[in-house]
């Protein structure tokens, strides 16, 4: 009889762990059902990147010097500067330039350290490619003009949550052109 009365124990505490474990669940589930919803529909709408974001860097053949600092400060050594040295003008002369995308960390020191402004950093970021050879962009495809969430016509650009005006909760229901919350740099500045 005792043998009896401990298994009906067990089974009674293990189904009240079992009803507390699923109260748990549940209140879990019934938390984020109140919470908005963040589910961007990517191909036909897209986040705006933040004002900092480090996307593809673009190039500029006609200003660049060829002092190959954008390589003596990239952590990993990536950018290949070919040049050579124009014996008339007595300056180097840049024949080809190029970054592989496949292995670039996007830390941002060669756009910070060149010294002509040549290379900025975009807002692009849909880098992908079936090949990895594909990601090693050469001069010409560096110097293509960067894309832009905002402008493509097929596309609903929206902001991310931190990025909405005061009040708004919802990014399908503003705007991308509704000024943000908070102040920009410039107006921080001012005061």
């Amino acid at each position: 009889m005792l043998k009896f009365l401990n298994q009906v124990g067990e089974y009674a505490k293990e189904s009240f762990q079992a009803a507390k474990y699923i109260g748990q669940g549940l209140s879990v589930t019934f938390d984020h059902m109140r919470r908005r919803p963040i589910t961007v529909q990517y191909p036909y709408e897209k986040l705006i990147p933040s004002e900092r974001f480090r996307g593809r860097i673009h190039f500029e053949f006609d200003k660049c010097i060829s002092c190959e600092v954008c390589v003596r400060v990239c952590p990993i050594n990536l950018p290949v500067v070919d040049w050579e040295f124009n014996k008339d003008s007595k300056k180097k002369q840049l024949k080809h330039y190029s970054i592989d995308f496949g292995v670039c960390i996007f830390c941002g020191n060669c756009v910070e350290y060149c010294p002509t402004n040549c290379l900025s950093m975009t807002e692009e970021y849909e880098l992908a490619a079936y090949e990895r050879h594909e990601l090693n962009f050469d001069n010409v495809a560096l110097g293509r003009l960067p894309y832009k969430v905002t402008d493509d016509p097929m596309v609903t650009p929206m902001r991310e949550f931190a990025y909405l005006p005061k009040g708004a909760i919802d990014p399908h229901e503003v705007s991308y052109t509704d000024r943000r919350a908070g102040l920009r740099p410039e107006e921080i500045i001012e005061k």
